[in-house]
């Protein structure tokens, strides 16, 4: 579809002028070429086009506009002509001539013609007829531009705003209609702010007023704010009048595969509810194959570990993230048992790294078991994981007392967005069957078998392997078969969402010795779902899999295999593969479910063919327009080209037949068509047999051609006119619908990128509007994403849609929907102060665009391009079938089809990394386009115009459709190319000098040419004009004008024997002039642009060119602009480059300060004795004074030198300065010691201060962290984190300010100084008043809290109290920082939400929103707990005991202060080659000394002020008052306060650090203090040195292992270079203290007390000042300081000073004008360690800080005392006085009762080895138990860090004890006795001594809550209350793992130090002295076996008293009757005889 305007005339024209026209539709406009003096009639005849994807609407405008065209002044309106297009989109074409309108909307006199044509599409293909479509009439310059109503040029106020280098065409900058401009998008050069030195013949461009103007009244409402203007980009346009080439890609490399260190930390803290009774736990620790463990813990289900493992890596990335780490714990492992299995939890390393970063900190993971999933959590482990790449630094958070992370819900072990419950599912990977595999065995044997057997087998045993979260599952094998069929499905079972990425899916070749990988593919579970709200669970397919790895052809040792594995970028395509993934969630509950994770096999149903979508025919036409710049290694045997996609076009090593019999079964099976299967067999056919349906051969190859010499490097094919084609015909399931979406969101994506590289070139360069630009791209964004929406909702019901392609249609069009509606909201937040913060939202866009983009199912397998010699495969291109694939709708045609696009070929596999990947192997100009076949009519349409089809002759009477096997061009252009080769800067240094001697070598078309070579030197100014004459160029003149082919520029380095070595590329593409066009501006002559080289992937310098391309017509060459001779003759014949090129030139001074040399290394093995410096730059130079003796001192004598030199007025264009330092040896001889080019000399330009404001210390540029520099830098507001400053004072700048400091530093509420970022200039004050403060303090007292007065005792406090109180402050800082970052988040989220009001926030699109709901409550209820108001640091401060603190920073002191670089720079000298990323020789090896010094340039002459100022000494220019550099003697007292993070050095996995400082000579060895096995040593030392700057300066701090024999290793070290510390205006040779005292812990440090610094600083400043006044005032400059004005001494007199007076303004000194900077506060720096052998990693940090005191002045007291604090002795006594309720376990032998032998076990340090019991109360029938004894536990502890110190051995083996620190944990078991069998274990407790749970009064209101509410509860500490006496709960976990009670304990606990405990000792037990009495135990509790008689009596009377009774009772009445019975016969017969 198209829209066409024919704009014909414009009449009754008033006045006569130049006028130029507008037409603007859908915000596209064109302009026409300017009309010189038109009077009445302006005939413009010109003929626009719009291609269009959507239908026209009805209410769509066209709109034009006429204009006076001016030179110099803007263009003037002279009227605007408005259509509705509803009769165009009815009747698709009108002719119409109306009047304008003026600004007022009144018609004026003025009509226009134009004629308006709409084709619409007919659903044919061929959509609009040849002529309309490529050619428009008239259209000589090609000009077009898109404007959103406002275009900047590159001249108006200097600004470029980023449009390509401005050439500019009537006032609008212009572009060439090269698909992307000018290579501006090619990220290959630096665009530049256009010339200014052209104003003269510049055509003016639109102004921003009148632009503002214009945009208000195009916009046709009031009030738009200059802010909504925006700039669009010059590529929005997809297509032009003629687009023939599409850009190359530059990185040669392939990035992946290349082996990289890693390093990954993991510490284990400890577990917690771990499930299982009274258990041994062992955390084991498994990355990949590596497992460590950690020691075992006893008898306890929460063990405290704090043991820190580290794994090191060397392996591709993505090897390093695919691999799984394992946490798993095992319970009771020893030497024997391999231990039982309690839970694991896996995730992989990648889901680290993704982190922010790089880690999780402090988090716990929950642990499940894999043998039962029904089973639950198994409980937690608290760990923190790092994963550190090489350049990676990590910020550890720092290691304060953590108490705050008892919450495991709140900071579970998950990325953000995952919900915490994660539940199991089942992931079913359907494996169908494969086709098109290679042959994976040689023929020979095949022959052997096929002679006995007489069959044919496939040479090939394919099974597939599945290997996801750790496990793998196989297929089984398809015994010979090329194309196997499994229908089979793997299941693993896995928690979802996993924290494993990727499904590994792979095919292998089943062999009796080894498998072998045939090909592989990753599946990516991020892009098969989605978790969002209306997301979707992982599933994909069915669908194919495309795999592709080494090249087809069998060999027995493949060197690609890697290829196969994955690694890498496939070079051929192997197989294809039909799967489909599905995942289910379980119900864990059923019962049927198999609780076990093992992967399972299953069979599955077979698919049908048209499941995966309509077998298509495809066809794919490619040509080669050119071969040039072949490797010349290759030989000169004939080359020829294939070309293949899949295994269609593979003659050498594609298809394997399948055997007859296979054959015939897949036909009854139904599988695919003969007319396919005879395709795929045909393939290997001789060319010329025809197919069955009479259609066309496919031609894979070029015809072989015998290469030509280019130069000595390269060669080339001799085309010449005729061009080579190829043409291939495939079938493939028609999928074209997930390319086509891909490709509209991957052109959003380019042009978005484009623009953004635009705003940063743009920001960079310090142009105009930034803002506009970045709002154009924005709105191109927004309509791009309604594009996607409208386009991408077709061809729904397309055969073969699976489930993921509609969910992710769905998805997509919501992210897109979205997107377009932020971009919207965004676009109007755009400000000029907010394009930095934008420009980061809207990367993120650009990241979730091309993650949409990337489709997740194949279709059509990509394309490559081999270049074979010998039928040898040489080297490749692969080229995505997307970016090939044509369509109607051209949003959706890939960028690269029908376009003609450079392609670089380069070597396969790993010969393809290094130096051999950077030489190109040929580079082609192609030209590639597939489609449908039905669709091929306009196959050819994008190729350069101008030939004619040679087909191969056909003998059979055929369509006339086949397509050409070669193109004849007739047409032929012939032009001089002029390469302006002016300079390249930052070239990478390839000799071992660390320098080179470049030149460079341009090829174009089939020519090549070199510069001269530049000895030694980085950055050659060549000046040189290469002129290539006679170059043919194939095609039409005007298309070659707007698209001309592009030039490669390589830079070598001349080598006096062997080859060149490369040292880098780029690419430019050349203006071009046709002999008919006038050489003149605004075109020409061309600028100077920056062109970034590169090397690999890697940058390695710019080259600053020019290139133009003049056509030579019928009158030669002379009719060219004529080129001036060789001006200088000592060049000889070189051409320099012209005048109207070359830069101007104005006059530059450039001052060098010479300080000094440092740490030279030796060359030649010979030291460095007279050194001297060189200093050159633009051919003028410098030399330093010689240095006599480099060892008695390396200092210069004299300090100031300068001299003169013409440089460009644009600052870009400076080119570099370099410094060289040469060794002065003996017969004048001079060698090179080492080098250094200065790339930007912009931070040396001098500007003059500017005297109307007081010019807050511009002299220091102090844009450091705390100051935040307003508009323009007139004010700037200091805040220190201790500044007071109310900000309205800084505004006056005349008469005195005050500021007022409070008096008490207590009282000082600290502003939190929320500083956002370690670099970002953000600084949030929170003031904190009074009132707020009592308000809160009373509020907290409410909520019935114990407040206790904890008025610290001062003689208590030590330096350790102010540190450990300044972390605090650190960690709350942080805090508060985190809490305003969530904040603003938050809002901007809201925001969004609110604007978007449509959207339901659960589509909200930012970035994992959700979850951050979620983490964010919970970090906000942690602050609860933490105090009792969120996020205000401040508020802990009121209730904390006043301690004075120091500044704590989490970094070097060097990265807060800029590197101490306010006036003497540090150069690095280089020398040596530079290494590539491979050699792992990164450029520390290379630095061999140090230049210290500066510069100063500024332009001649100087204004007259400043030599004027009074004592100005003339010798040192602009460095005055610059101290001198004589030999100085420096006390340097170093204090090392401990590391935290050691790497482990010994097998143990931990280390023995001791401390060794280096200063110069001297050594300071701490060995004999090492202390054992600890990776976080507190070392509390002060080292006190002597040292002479300069001979010594810099301090080496190290940190070594101990080891009993052999040497001790280095862990890591760091530098810290002392002199510029010393020297700087920072003042950084002793902290300034936060408040003055003069005894105590915090007494001054330093000899100079606060008022004779300030009045020292205020001499050297040249400063008015101090004045001290009445009422505690200070006036220093015309600023006034309050402040108190008295001190205590030791004894506490009070007495008058003026101390903290001084102080004051010492700690506000950046508020002093002119002078004024930040002085250094007293403090403690973290510094990294670091170790050469694991070059770029850190092995730990170490927390110090250095004093440095001259000699000269008074001596400083003693060092203050930092040693450890020694733990305090305590005795923790525990009373076990009762139990009841306790859990019966016994059943009683005779009578079945229930019972228990009750007793009670304690401890108190880590595992058991002071376990005490108590005895047994035996036979306890209720659970009551008596015991009345007494534990006694002496114990260290350290107050501040809250710990229990231990001593012990850690084995018998052990050389020495190991300190151990572990919480304070009191634990409490209860325990039934046995005899024989073990104890049985019944419930425990355990408190925390410093917040445990109050008891209960009685047993009655003792409940579990106390143990599970834990938190809500009123705690206590047993260091405060001293003796706490109640009743506690014993629990267990029952077999569902539900908290149970089993008992409960009246205890008492009594705490004394151990002075008192010796004052009244006591008995263990019941023993002396004061002992317990015995308890009053029932009778029952005894041991049955001592006493039979009383257990009768207890167990028989007791319970059976009555029983017995009865019984006895009865017996006696038995008795009675039996003697009754027996005796009653006689009685009877005695009666009856009367006896």
């Amino acid at each position: 579809m198209a829209l066409l305007v024919h704009l014909k005339m414009v009449r009754d024209l008033r006045g006569k002028a130049d006028r130029i026209a507008k037409v603007t539709f859908r915000g596209l406009s064109f302009y026409t070429r300017v009309l010189e003096n038109c009077e009445d009639e302006a005939r413009f005849d010109e003929m626009f086009r719009w291609p269009i994807a959507s239908r026209v609407d009805e209410n769509e405008i066209l709109e034009l506009q006429v204009f006076n065209y001016s030179k110099i002044f803007t263009n003037r309106v002279i009227g605007t002509f408005r259509m509705v297009l509803q009769k165009v989109a009815e009747e698709g074409h009108l002719e119409v001539t109306d009047t304008l309108i003026d600004d007022n909307n009144t018609a004026i006199g003025t009509s226009v013609t134009v004629d308006i044509k709409y084709t619409t599409m007919d659903g044919t293909v061929g959509v609009w007829s040849d002529g309309e479509f490529l050619d428009v009439p008239g259209d000589p310059e090609g000009t077009f531009q898109f404007e959103t109503d406002s275009l900047l040029s590159g001249h108006s106020h200097g600004s470029g705003s980023g449009v390509s280098p401005g050439r500019s065409i009537h006032g609008i900058p212009t572009f060439r209609k090269a698909g992307k401009g000018v290579f501006s998008a090619m990220k290959l050069h630096k665009s530049k702010s256009s010339r200014d030195d052209h104003k003269k013949d510049e055509p003016a461009t639109l102004d921003m007023e009148d632009l503002d103007r214009k945009a208000l009244r195009l916009g046709g409402f009031v009030g738009l704010d200059p802010d909504c203007i925006s700039l669009a980009s010059v590529t929005a346009v997809t297509t032009n009048v003629s687009n023939k080439r599409s850009k190359p890609d530059i990185k040669m490399e392939p990035s992946s595969g290349r082996p990289v260190d890693y390093q990954i930390s993991i510490t284990v803290v400890e577990a917690r509810q771990l499930v299982g009774l009274n258990m041994d736990p062992v955390v084991c620790v498994e990355i990949g194959e590596d497992k460590k463990y950690t020691s075992m813990k006893e008898s306890t289900n929460c063990p405290y570990y704090n043991e820190y493992f580290v794994f090191d890596f060397h392996v591709p990335p993505d090897v390093m993230f695919d691999k799984i780490l394992k946490l798993s714990v095992i319970h009771s492992k020893n030497l024997l048992r391999s231990g039982t299995l309690v839970g694991t939890f896996k995730l992989d390393v990648g889901t680290v790294y993704s982190q922010p970063e790089h880690q999780f900190y402090h988090k716990w993971a929950m642990l499940s078991d894999p043998d039962d999933i029904t089973a639950g959590c198994k409980g937690y482990i608290k760990c923190d994981i790092a994963v550190v790449g090489k350049g990676d630094n990590i910020k550890t958070p720092h290691k304060a007392n953590e108490t705050d992370e008892d919450d495991i819900e709140g900071n579970l072990l998950l990325p953000e967005g995952v919900p915490l419950e994660r539940q199991w599912a089942r992931f079913y990977v359907k494996i169908y069957r494969a086709e098109g595999l290679p042959k994976m065995n040689t023929s020979i044997m095949a022959n052997v078998k096929k002679a006995f057997i007489g069959e044919n087998r496939d040479l090939v045993d394919p099974y597939v392997q599945v290997v996801f979260a750790g496990q793998r599952g196989k297929t089984s094998v398809q015994k010979s078969s090329y194309e196997p069929i499994w229908n089979e499905q793997v299941v693993f079972t896995e928690m979802f969402p996993p924290l494993c990425k990727r499904i590994k899916v792979q095919i292998r070749d089943s062999d009796k010795v080894n498998d072998v990988a045939i090909g592989t593919h990753f599946i990516d579970l991020r892009k098969i779902a989605n978790d969002g709200d209306k997301g979707f669970l992982p599933t994909m397919g069915p669908a194919w899999v495309n795999m592709y790895g080494s090249t087809r052809h069998y060999t027995l040792i493949d060197e690609h295999q890697d290829l196969n594995e994955g690694l890498g970028e496939g070079v051929s395509f192997r197989a294809r593969l039909l799967i489909s993934v599905a995942v289910e969630i379980l119900d864990t509950t059923s019962t049927e479910i198999v609780s076990s994770t093992e992967v399972q096999v299953e069979p599955v149903s077979n698919i049908s063919e048209s499941a995966t979508g309509k077998i298509e025919e495809f066809f794919l036409f490619g040509s080669f327009l050119e071969a040039t710049m072949i490797d010349r290694k290759i030989g000169d045997k004939p080359i020829s080209f294939e070309v293949t996609i899949g295994n269609y076009g593979n003659q050498i090593d594609g298809v394997s037949k399948p055997t007859a019999a296979k054959k015939k079964k897949k036909k009854e099976g139904g599988g695919e068509s003969d007319e396919e299967e005879s395709e795929l067999i045909q393939q290997n056919s001789s060319e010329d047999e025809a197919d069955d349906d009479g259609d066309l051969v496919s031609v894979s190859s070029t015809p072989p051609m015998k290469p030509v010499i280019t130069d000595r490097n390269y060669f080339h094919l001799p085309y010449f006119e005729k061009k080579p084609c190829i043409y291939i015909k495939s079938w493939w399931q028609d999928q074209r619908r997930r390319l086509y979406n891909s490709n509209i969101m991957d052109k959003i994506a380019d042009k978005m990128e484009e623009g953004l590289n635009d705003v940063q070139e743009v920001i960079k360069t310090e142009k105009a509007y930034p803002e506009r630009r970045l709002r154009g791209v924005l709105e191109e964004l927004s309509t791009g994403c309604n594009r996607f929406v409208t386009l991408a909702n077709k061809d729904q019901n397309q055969a073969g849609r699976t489930k993921l392609d509609k969910e992710r249609l769905k998805s997509c069009m919501r992210e897109m929907e979205s997107m377009g509606q932020q971009a919207k909201l965004i676009r109007s937040q755009v400000k000029r102060n907010t394009v930095r913060d934008k420009l980061k939202m809207v990367q993120n866009f650009l990241h979730r665009l091309r993650f949409l983009a990337d489709e997740p199912q194949h279709s059509i397998p990509d394309v490559f391009v081999w270049m074979m010699s010998n039928n040898k495969r040489i080297a490749y291109a692969r080229i995505p079938s997307k970016d090939i694939l044509y369509s109607i709708v051209d949003e959706e045609t890939g960028k690269d089809c029908g376009k003609v696009k450079a392609v670089f070929l380069r070597l396969p596999g790993k010969k393809g990394f290094g130096p051999a990947g950077w030489t190109v192997q040929a580079k082609m100009e192609m030209y590639l386009w597939l489609g449908l076949n039905k669709q091929r009519k306009d196959f050819l349409s994008g190729l350069p115009n101008g030939f004619e089809e040679n087909k191969a002759p056909r003998t059979s009477p055929c369509l006339q459709s086949v397509p050409p096997i070669s193109l004849v061009y007739n047409m032929k252009q012939v032009f001089q190319l002029r390469a302006h080769m002016y300079q390249a800067r930052s070239l990478f240094a390839a000799d071992s000098s660390g320098l080179s001697d470049p030149f460079a070598r341009v090829f174009f078309s089939t020519h090549s040419q070199v510069t001269e070579v530049l000895s030694e030197t980085l950055c050659p100014t060549w000046d040189q004009l290469l002129v290539f004459d006679d170059v043919e160029l194939f095609g039409e003149a005007g298309e070659l004008r707007d698209d001309p082919p592009i030039i490669v520029v390589e830079v070598y380095d001349q080598d006096t024997v062997g080859k060149a070595e490369f040292i880098g590329r780029t690419f430019a593409k050349p203006i071009t002039k046709m002999c008919d066009e006038h050489y003149g501006p605004p075109r020409f002559p061309p600028q100077l642009e920056y062109y970034q080289i590169y090397r690999g992937n890697s940058t390695a310098g710019d080259l600053l060119a020019a290139f133009e391309l003049l056509q030579i017509g019928q009158g030669g060459r002379a009719e060219l602009p004529p080129i001036d001779g060789p001006t200088d003759s000592e060049r000889g014949p070189i051409l320099p480059v012209p005048m109207g090129i070359r830069p101007i030139l104005s006059r530059y001074r450039i001052e060098v300060l010479f300080w000094g040399l440092r740490d030279l290394k030796r060359v030649n093995l010979a030291q460095v004795d007279r050194p001297r410096v060189d200093i050159e730059c633009a051919g003028r130079g410098v030399q330093s004074a010689l240095i006599q003796n480099y060892k008695k001192n390396p200092n210069f004598s004299t300090l100031v030198k300068w001299f003169e030199v013409d440089l460009p007025e644009n600052e870009l264009l400076h080119p570099p300065l370099n410094v060289r330092v040469v060794d002065c040896r003996a017969f004048g001889r001079y060698t090179l010691v080492g080098s250094h080019a200065v790339t930007s000399l912009r931070r040396f330009i001098y500007s003059t201060p500017d005297k109307t404001h007081n010019n807050w210390a511009s002299a220091a540029r102090l844009m450091n962290g705390y100051m935040v520099l307003t508009n323009g830098g007139s004010q700037s507001r200091p805040c220190s984190p201790y500044s007071r400053t109310p900000p309205r004072t800084l505004s006056r700048p005349a008469g005195d300010v005050t500021v007022n400091m409070d008096a008490d530093p207590s009282v000082r509420k600290m502003d939190t100084v929320v500083k956002l970022d370690a670099t970002s200039d953000a600084v949030v004050k929170v003031d904190v008043n009074e009132e707020k403060e009592e308000k809160k303090r009373k509020k907290k007292k409410k909520k019935g809290e114990v407040e206790e007065d904890d008025e610290t005792d001062e003689s208590m406090l030590d330096w350790w109290s102010k540190y450990f109180a300044s972390i605090e402050t650190l960690m709350e800082i942080l805090r508060a920082q985190e809490a305003a970052l969530a904040e603003a988040e938050e809002r901007e989220d809201q925001e969004i939400a609110a604007e978007g009001a449509d959207i339901k926030p659960d589509d909200l699109p930012v970035k994992g929103f959700k979850g951050k709901e979620k983490s964010r409550d919970k970090s906000r209820n942690k602050e609860k707990k933490k105090s009792h108001h969120a996020g205000e640091g401040t508020e802990k401060h009121s209730s904390k005991p006043k301690v004075d603190e120091l500044l704590v920073y989490n970094k070097e002191l060097e990265a807060e202060y800029d590197n101490f670089e306010d006036w003497l720079h540090t150069f690095n000298l280089y020398r040596g080659k530079a290494g590539d990323d491979d050699e792992a020789a990164l450029d520390d090896d290379r630095i061999v000394g140090r230049f210290k010094g500066s510069m100063c340039m500024y332009k001649l002459p100087l204004s007259e002020e400043i030599t004027r100022e009074v004592g100005f000494d003339p010798n040192m220019g602009m460095f005055q008052s610059i101290p001198h550099n004589d030999p100085i003697n420096v006390l340097v007292r170093i204090f090392v306060v401990r590391a935290t993070d050691l790497h482990p050095a010994d097998v143990n996995g931990k280390a023995d650090p001791y401390v060794v400082i280096k200063l110069g000579k001297s050594e300071l060895k701490d060995k004999e203090n090492y202390i054992s096995k600890q990776l976080n040593p507190v070392f509390g030392k002060a080292f006190d040195m002597e040292a002479t700057f300069p001979m010594e300066s810099m301090l080496t701090v190290s940190v070594y292992d101990w080891d009993l024999v052999g040497t001790d290793d280095l862990i890591g070290e760091t530098k810290i270079d002392l002199e510029n510390r010393f020297y700087s205006k920072h003042r950084a040779t002793c902290g300034i203290a936060n408040s003055y005292s003069v005894h105590g812990y915090n007494v001054w440090r330093d000899p100079m007390k606060p008022s004779q610094i300030l009045a020292k600083l205020c001499k050297e400043g040249k400063l008015d000042g101090p004045h001290y006044g009445p009422g505690g005032r200070v006036k220093v400059a015309n600023r006034v300081f309050m402040g108190t004005t008295e001190i205590e001494d030791e004894n506490g007199l009070k007495k008058q000073t003026d101390e903290h007076l001084a102080l004051t303004v010492l700690k506000h000194w950046e508020e002093i004008p002119r002078v004024g900077c930040k002085l250094i506060p007293e403090h403690v720096e973290t510094r990294p360690l670091l170790n050469p052998d694991h070059p770029g990693i850190e092995q730990g940090r170490i927390e110090m800080w250095v004093d440095m005191f001259p000699m000269d002045m008074p001596a400083p007291g003693p060092a203050i005392d930092i040693s450890p604090r020694k733990p305090k002795k305590y005795e923790l006594r525990v009373i076990i006085w009762n139990t009841d309720e306790v859990i019966l376990e016994d059943d009683d032998y005779f009578t079945g009762e229930k019972s228990s032998d009750i007793f009670v076990r304690g401890w108190l340090k880590g595992q058991q080895e002071d376990k005490q019991d108590t005895d047994v109360h035996y036979h306890s029938l209720t659970g009551e138990g008596n015991f009345n004894w007494r534990f006694v536990f002496p114990f260290d502890y350290l107050m501040a860090e809250e710990k229990i110190v231990i001593s012990k051995k850690e084995s018998m083996f052990s050389w020495d004890e190991t300190e151990y620190k572990i919480p304070a944990r009191l634990t409490l078991q209860v325990w039934d006795a046995d005899h024989f069998s073990a104890d049985d274990f019944l419930g425990a407790i355990e408190l925390d001594l410093n917040r445990f749970p109050r008891g209960a009064k009685t047993a009655k209101q003792c409940s579990i809550n106390m143990v599970q509410n834990q938190a809500e509860l009123p705690c206590i500490s047993i260091f405060k209350q001293k003796r706490v006496k109640g009743w506690w709960p014993f629990v267990a976990r029952d077999e569902n793992d539900e908290m149970e009670l089993t008992g409960k304990v009246e205890a008492e606990l009594h705490l004394m130090s151990a002075e008192e405990a010796e004052k009244s000792p006591v008995g263990l037990g019941r023993n002396e002295p004061d002992p317990l009495e015995k308890p009053n135990r029932p009778d029952t509790t005894f041991l049955w076996f001592l006493s039979p008689l009383k257990a009768i009596r207890y167990l028989v009377c007791n319970r059976y008293k009555w029983l017995i009774i009865k019984i006895i009772v009865a017996l006696l009445l038995l008795m009675m009757l039996g003697l009754f019975l027996y005796s009653m016969p006689g009685y009877l017969v005695k009666k009856l005889l009367g006896a």
